[in-house]
């Protein structure tokens, strides 16, 4: 009687064991792909003509197109909500040739140049109707389906990168009373970059006026900005 029941117990585990399916592995997420932003060219109200820090930024994207990071790149005109809105397509689309006029003067070639022109869409800072807003007063130059280019170039020489951040500063704050600013961009002239560039960066932000490389901080760190 005992041996049956231990035949009897013995079978048992061996069917459960059988029909039981064995655990599944969870398959680990994807890592996350990271971009590096796309090139912005900002500009002034009611304007498609181009600055010295709009220059900069292009000659920064023209470098990268030239390295062989993609085969084409658009340019992407924007404006802020001010103004009709026929008016600000047509405005986009000027400044997106302009863009791409100076993409092809830094060696460029016109034909790997794609221009659109989007108004008031896809605004950089959401703002209601009318607001004169300088982020949204933009080119965005993208490689093909959107893919963004690589402007971590900025970063590789902190002198230009500091004169870059004294140029935009002096563009928006021209006063020149002595101020934290203007001692860092004394700093700067002098090779201190460490002490400058850092309270350069800290007042363009604080006044919402775009960095060189809009979502990043030299070295090289990402920032959201508030």
């Amino acid at each position: 009687m005992l041996k049956s029941i231990i035949a009897v117990a013995g079978v048992a585990l061996l069917l459960g064991a059988c029909s039981s399916t064995p655990p599944q592995m969870a398959s680990a997420p994807p890592p996350a792909s990271v971009q590096a932003p796309s090139y912005m060219v900002f500009f002034d109200w009611d304007r498609s003509d181009l600055s010295a820090q709009a220059m900069s930024t292009i000659r920064q994207a023209a470098i990268a197109y030239k390295s062989g990071g993609t085969a084409r790149i658009t340019a992407i005109g924007h404006t802020d909500t001010s103004g009709p809105a026929d008016y600000n397509m047509a405005l986009s689309l000027r400044r997106a040739t302009a863009v791409k006029a100076a993409l092809v003067q830094e060696g460029v070639p016109s034909t790997a140049i794609d221009t659109v022109g989007r108004g008031e869409q896809g605004l950089l800072v959401q703002t209601a109707d009318g607001v004169r807003e300088p982020q949204n007063r933009r080119v965005e130059i993208v490689g093909p389906q959107g893919q963004q280019m690589s402007q971590m170039d900025v970063f590789k020489d902190p002198r230009a990168y500091c004169k870059a951040l004294s140029d935009k500063y002096r563009e928006y704050r021209t006063a020149q009373e002595q101020t934290p600013q203007a001692a860092a961009m004394y700093q700067c002239q002098e090779g201190d970059y460490q002490a400058g560039i850092p309270v350069l960066e800290d007042a363009l932000i604080s006044y919402k006026i775009p960095l060189p490389a809009p979502g990043y901080r030299w070295p090289g760190k990402s920032y959201s900005p508030s």
